[in-house]
């Protein structure tokens, strides 16, 4: 089991970036080997549930996710079902000054046959990955192109 919570400080409003960071599909523009499958019809609600699958061919894994928490534009938790990957998610949104947002991510990351003895390489490569996919969907705007940098 690995936790792990990421800030960041968007020059985004509050909603802006919520619509960022709960548009689901968007996660598979910022995960690599990454699609996401929404398989409750819209608007995210609690009871949501997603799917993302992850790698290649045979050493592809789905990460089953429902939403459990829904309170717009502040704060979202997500409840991992999977067989392989199982943990929890929370999303805050908070304002930070004029015009900005602080975004605090924590995330509980188990992944099954996984022995304890690699829980820090996974954290350091879950802080990255989450950290990178975060900030890459803060800073890219679907309607006028690619993230910056």
């Amino acid at each position: 089991m690995v936790l792990f919570h990421l800030e960041r400080v968007a020059p985004l409003p509050v909603d802006q970036a919520w619509l960022r960071l709960t548009d689901w599909p968007r996660h598979a523009d910022v995960a690599p080997l990454t699609r996401i499958t929404v398989r409750t019809p819209p608007p995210t609600a609690a009871g949501t549930v997603f799917v993302a699958r992850s790698g290649i061919g045979p050493l592809a894994f789905d990460d089953p996710m429902e939403v459990v928490a829904w309170q717009p534009p502040r704060r979202c938790r997500l409840v991992k079902r999977g067989g392989f990957v199982t943990g929890w998610a929370e999303i805050e949104v908070h304002p930070h000054g004029v015009g900005h947002s602080r975004v605090v991510w924590r995330e509980d990351l188990s992944v099954r046959l996984l022995p304890r003895l690699f829980d820090r390489p996974l954290g350091w490569v879950a802080r990255r990955t989450f950290g990178r996919a975060v900030r890459n969907l803060l800073e890219y705007d679907p309607h006028h192109g690619e993230p910056r940098g």
